[in-house]
Order: C-alpha cells, then sequence, then structure tokens
C-alpha cells in the first residue's frame, strides 16, 4: 500500500496518523490486496489509527464492513447479540449506531464539572472524567478491533473521543501496584443490567440475570496476543460489577477495598501522559484495539446538534487465555 504515516497522535504518546493515495474506494481495495498492512500499523502504532478523508463510506457502507473484515475473520452482526436493535443499521446489520438522534436518540455524556481541568484543557483523568470502558469487555471472549466512523460528528471542541493507552499505564506502574495487579481479575457487567458503582450506591438492587448476560471476569493485565506486550484491561463505574465485584476475591462493593483500588488503577491509567483527544472532523475513521486502550465520549449539546457515528466491531485473536471458549452471550439452544 501507498501510504504517509504519522507518528504519534497530536499531543499523544501513541497513535498514528495514515495518509493513504486514492479515493476510500481505492483504500479498501488496497487494504484488501495487502491485508497484512493495516493490522501491522494498528500494532506498530500502539493501538490507533487514525485515517481522515473516507467520507466515501457514508453513500457506501459496504466499504467500512470491507475494511473491517482485514482486522480478522468475523465482523459482528448486531442482530445476534445483547444490542436493541433501534441501534442496529437497518441494512448492514454489522453496522451499530451511535447518535443522540431519533431512532437511537442516545443522550450525550454529562458535562464534566469543573468543564475545564487545572492544566486549561479537557479533562480525561478519571474520577473528573467518567465513562471510561473498553468495548463490549462484559463478554467472553471479548472483541479485538473497532473501527467508528463520523457520519455526523458534532462541533468541533465537542463531541470528542478519548483515549487512554493500557500498554504505557502498566509500563509506568509503581512497582508495588503492577504486583497486586498481576494475577487479579475484574468482573464486568453489561450497562443497563443494573450492577453499575451508582446503582449500588443508591442502593437499588439489580435485576435477576439470564445465563447469558452474567458478568464476566477479565484478567485486569492482558498479554497483547499480536504486540506480546502486557496492558491494563479494566473499566469503571458503568462497566464492572458493583455488587459482586469490581474485582474477583476482594471485598465487593461500591465502598470496599475493590473500589479503593479501581480508583486508584483508572486515575492512574487516565493521566494525561498516557492519553489522546480526537476531534472528529467528517468523514474521519478512527480503528482502535480494545485490548489495550479505554476510551470515553464527552459532552456536546445535543439539545442543538445532532451527532451520527458508524461503529463495527472485529472479532478473532483475543488471545490464548481466552482458547476454546464459546461466545458467552449467545443463549443456550
Amino acid at each position: 500500500m501507498s501510504l504517509t504515516c504519522e507518528a504519534p497522535l497530536p499531543g499523544a504518546a501513541f497513535g498514528a496518523t495514515l495518509r493513504l493515495a486514492g479515493t476510500a474506494r481505492e483504500i479498501v481495495a488496497a487494504a484488501e490486496r495487502d491485508s497484512a498492512a493495516l493490522p501491522a500499523a494498528l500494532a506498530e502504532a500502539r493501538g490507533l489509527l487514525l485515517l481522515p478523508g473516507m467520507g466515501a463510506i457514508t453513500d457506501d457502507p459496504g466499504l467500512l464492513i470491507r475494511l473491517s473484515r482485514t482486522f480478522g475473520p468475523e465482523v459482528e452482526d448486531y442482530r445476534h447479540t445483547l444490542t436493541d436493535l433501534k441501534s442496529v443499521h437497518v441494512a448492514v446489520p454489522e453496522i451499530l449506531l451511535v447518535s443522540n438522534m431519533p431512532p437511537v436518540s442516545k443522550a450525550p455524556p454529562k458535562r464534566p464539572e469543573p468543564p475545564i481541568a487545572a492544566d486549561g484543557l479537557i479533562p480525561v483523568q478519571y474520577p473528573h472524567r467518567k465513562g471510561w470502558h473498553t468495548d463490549q469487555s462484559y463478554r467472553r471472549p471479548p472483541p479485538d478491533i473497532s473501527l467508528f466512523y463520523a457520519v455526523t460528528p458534532a462541533t468541533r471542541d465537542a463531541g470528542q473521543t478519548l483515549f487512554a493507552n493500557g500498554i504505557l499505564a502498566y509500563e509506568a506502574l509503581p512497582p508495588a501496584l503492577k504486583t497486586r495487579v498481576d494475577g487479579l481479575e475484574g468482573l464486568h457487567a453489561q450497562p443497563g443490567s443494573g450492577r453499575s458503582r451508582e446503582a449500588a450506591l443508591a442502593g437499588r438492587m439489580p435485576r435477576a440475570f439470564a445465563t447469558h448476560e452474567r458478568s464476566q471476569r477479565q484478567p485486569v493485565v492482558r498479554t497483547h496476543p499480536v504486540a506480546g506486550e502486557r496492558s491494563l484491561y479494566l473499566c469503571e463505574w458503568g462497566q464492572m460489577d458493583w455488587f459482586e465485584g469490581p474485582f474477583v476475591g476482594m471485598e465487593p462493593g461500591p465502598n470496599g477495598a475493590g473500589a479503593a483500588l479501581l480508583d486508584e488503577i483508572m486515575a492512574h491509567l487516565t493521566e494525561r501522559r498516557f492519553c489522546y483527544a480526537h476531534e472528529w472532523t467528517q468523514g474521519d475513521l478512527l480503528i482502535w484495539d480494545n485490548r489495550c486502550l479505554v476510551h470515553a465520549a464527552t459532552w456536546f449539546d445535543g439539545d442543538r446538534e445532532g451527532r451520527l457515528m458508524w461503529r463495527t466491531t472485529v472479532h478473532g485473536n483475543p488471545g490464548p487465555h481466552y482458547a476454546g471458549e464459546t461466545k458467552s452471550w449467545i443463549p443456550a439452544a
């Protein structure tokens, strides 16, 4: 492929912008011919790639699916998951709609208070910034790669997507904290299942789980199956189980020893030195590796503007820790 790589991403210590010759259709065709090129670039960039100028995808969403398939053998069909079908593209079921507009009507995240951090930039560090997660960590095996495309982004300076790099954060852990997290397992819960920290603090009891909805154990430190590097892997308020977790074998609940440890780890993981904030332009395509990154959405004025993003999810190489496992989210026959 004929490409120019600009690394790292602005203001970050990781990631890369790929500028490829040709139209979006020509870029996808070239990626299919040289199927190892973009996955290799993603690994080299430690988990985050930006492909600008991919606006032709809006009129031809199949391009996004074709490009997604270069990153793994399975692109998820959202009709066969725990996803609300209002959020699934009517013609291309491998595309998840992320939008505040009907029929999805998902409200933007809350605006942090204060809206600016002490350094004058938008907040990234937990707990000032809430919402940090990695996609679908409440499933085993968890997914590998997400592709996120801007059909109609929010106005610049709002509606950003933030990323924190678990490889860099793990490398910088104090030795005592590294010893505590090695071998530890987190308990991840599906958002909306009533097992969030907010629900636990409010004293609201969660609903009963069906077998295929149960919270799932995940290692807090994963070895990346391609790069071989170790990475932190956990979420915060909304995607951990705060009734039986957040960590297996530690005091559970929103005020226990497990909660205190999670707060300490998340505050470290989301320090600005490990983060990147993406300002969206229409036609941008971001590709990220869920095995080593967490991300968070930022506020935008949903009463004044509509935002529509498309996401695909790629499976296929979660690593030997998950070898031979069936999909936890598929109901038994």
